[in-house]
């Protein structure tokens, strides 16, 4: 570019520098300058009659109701601490270490999750954030839940999924990531909290719940009471990927409850035979608990 060709460009340029010196400069003067001076409305007054505003627009918004009375939870985690067990504590902090690299992701259908809520149906806030954890069970084999997940369902009543799938060997799938919402529980609260997202339906906790469901056996593939439980390796697992979410989110472990607990259809029974010992010694080697 010769010199008379940059000779425009660069009063542009110059012109541009003083408009916006200018520009800064009546901002300023407009939000300092009382108003006496200034002979109208200053822009430090129209932003505090804008807060104002939204202030009272958001009182004035209907409140969601509450949830349903339900029974309290207790957390069977806050048992008795069990002893340490060295060789159990150096297993799973390995297995911790490892779980990025031993987690297989899952591409599911979108009809079967969707994003996290900022505002409910009423145009209130809500906060995003997981606090909650729900563990539930597959009933059937996990290739059966992964084919229902890769299944479009345009009908809501029929979308399920959850974030986390553990096999029966203890492998960790991964179907919906953490900051999206998994379709777990349906009609649904904990401890007196729910989020009001559908006026076609009740509260539900899926806006602020991760959920984690365990590969049924065999002889749980049914609607019986219970079944011969879990494996070592399923439990191993589930311990692994809690410490996990609770190191990453704001989840104690009293907000780690079951499907049974937060149904407020009391239709579910899930995780049937889940023994809470288990998990119990297995967070504590882990230092997550205790």
């Amino acid at each position: 570019m010769n010199a008379e060709t940059r000779r425009p460009l660069l009063l542009a340029i110059a012109a541009a520098s003083v408009l916006s010196v200018g520009g800064l400069a009546w901002l300023a003067r407009g939000l300092l300058m009382p108003a006496n001076q200034a002979g109208s409305t200053t822009l430090l007054e129209l932003l505090n009659d804008s807060r104002r505003q939204g202030a009272e627009l958001e009182k004035s918004r209907p409140r969601a109701p509450a949830p349903p009375v339900q029974q309290a939870w207790a957390t069977p985690l806050r048992q008795a601490c069990p002893v340490r067990d060295p060789a159990l504590q150096q297993r799973l902090s390995q297995l911790l270490d490892d779980l990025d690299q031993r987690r297989r992701r899952i591409k599911i259908d979108p009809s079967n999750f969707g994003q996290r809520y900022r505002r409910d149906v009423y145009g209130n806030p809500l906060d995003p954030t997981p606090r909650v954890v729900v563990l539930h069970e597959t009933v059937y084999g996990l290739n059966s839940a992964i084919n229902t997940f890769k299944t479009a369902h345009p009908n809501d009543d029929d979308q399920v999924s959850y974030h986390t799938l553990i096999g029966q060997d203890g492998m960790v799938l991964d179907t919906v990531d953490p900051t999206k919402r998994a379709f777990g529980a349906g009609n649904s609260a904990f401890q007196g909290r729910w989020a009001m997202t559908s006026r076609r339906v009740s509260g539900s906790i899926n806006n602020f719940a991760l959920h984690l469901s365990l590969e049924s056996p065999l002889n749980g593939e049914n609607e019986g009471p219970s079944h011969s439980g879990y494996t070592k390796a399923q439990y191993d697992a589930t311990a692994v990927v809690l410490a996990d979410w609770m190191r990453r989110y704001p989840i104690p472990v009293e907000a780690i409850t079951t499907h049974r607990q937060v149904d407020l259809g009391q239709e579910r029974a899930d995780p049937r035979s889940f023994d809470w010992s288990e998990l119990r010694r297995r967070l504590a080697a882990l230092g997550v608990i205790c």
